[in-house]
């Protein structure tokens, strides 16, 4: 009988991809190339996106690429990166136009300087305005198509005649958009209380849901100004370990189950995620005692019902052997 070998479909030059942050909000997607390789070390790239033409970064230059090729899927990538944030693209969102020179980064910070004037001016057009919103910040797009202000505001804001001021002031087109507390400390964050640089510039992609639920489990100080970030919400490096937390916590025995230890029958009273101590309560005793897991046997009766029937089984299973 023959055997049907799958032959893997050979890369083209027309769908190599290089993965790049790009945009002020530090934007993930895919872009088209026709390079025969990718250097191997941190340099900027121009691209062109729907945007206009914008700088960005090349992602993994040290050991992601070969032969110009991404070797990580899209699959692969996204399922790293996982759905579930507006900053995220796995599509094809562009292609790239050429490695940044000299000459383009000093272009760069000369329209950084720029959109901070830019900036400054669209407050004083939303006071006279009288326009219930905030101007964050603003980003001058590289090739000069566009200016995008970002802004936050308690709801919806009409600011049509906003857009067509600043229109008739730079002559370009004129981007609003609205954002929320994170995005603003994604943009203007600085230095967090444990030194470092806020995650959300430094690394943080996708900015996940961080609830107080993760703060309880790692037995963190519940002080609001102690576990919040520069945004004022939960910090998310709260998040960073609650896998681990989670998945501990499901070999521990809940509070009050009943127990059986080398001192006799109690009850568990706490418990300890990290090191996978049980502080049980020993029956007519008043002192406490941290055991470790193994040294635990949680009575039957305390059992789910799942497990009690899987323990019957295997008694009866034992028996007839």
């Amino acid at each position: 009988m023959s055997e049907t070998i799958k032959v893997k479909p050979r890369q083209t030059k027309n769908n190599k991809c290089m993965l790049v942050h790009y945009s002020r909000m530090n934007t993930l997607g895919w872009f088209e190339h026709q390079q025969v390789s990718v250097p191997k070390v941190n340099i900027r790239v121009v691209v062109k996106t729907e945007r206009g033409l914008e700088l960005g970064h090349i992602v993994g230059v040290f050991s992601s690429y070969k032969s110009g090729q991404f070797r990580l899927s899209e699959e692969e990538v996204e399922e790293y990166f996982e759905d579930g944030d507006d900053h995220l693209s796995f599509e094809k969102v562009g292609k790239f136009i050429r490695y940044a020179t000299a000459a383009d980064i000093s272009e760069e910070k000369h329209l950084e300087k720029i959109a901070e004037d830019e900036a400054r001016r669209c407050r004083r057009f939303v006071k006279d305005l009288e326009l219930p919103m905030k101007i964050v910040e603003a980003e001058h797009i590289f090739g000069g198509e566009r200016i995008i202000f970002y802004f936050m505001a308690d709801g919806r804001v009409d600011f049509r005649e906003l857009v067509k001021v600043l229109a008739q002031e730079y002559q370009t087109r004129v981007e609003m958009r609205q954002i929320g507390s994170r995005d603003e400390a994604k943009l203007l964050g600085d230095v967090e209380a444990c030194g470092q640089q806020c995650c959300c510039q430094r690394f943080l992609k996708i900015l996940k849901p961080v609830n107080m639920r993760m703060a309880k489990m790692q037995k963190a100080t519940l002080d609001p100004s102690k576990i919040s970030g520069y945004c004022g919400r939960l910090k998310c490096c709260l998040r960073y370990e609650d896998q681990t937390y989670k998945e501990l916590k499901k070999w521990l025995p809940k509070s009050k189950t009943k127990v059986k230890t080398k001192y006799g029958y109690g009850k568990v009273v706490e418990t300890q995620i990290l090191t996978q101590l049980v502080v049980v309560e020993h029956d007519g005793g008043t002192e406490k005692m941290a055991l470790p897991l193994e040294e635990i046997e949680v009575v039957a009766s305390d059992l789910p019902s799942e497990q009690k029937a899987d323990n019957a089984s295997n008694s009866l299973d034992g028996e007839s052997k």
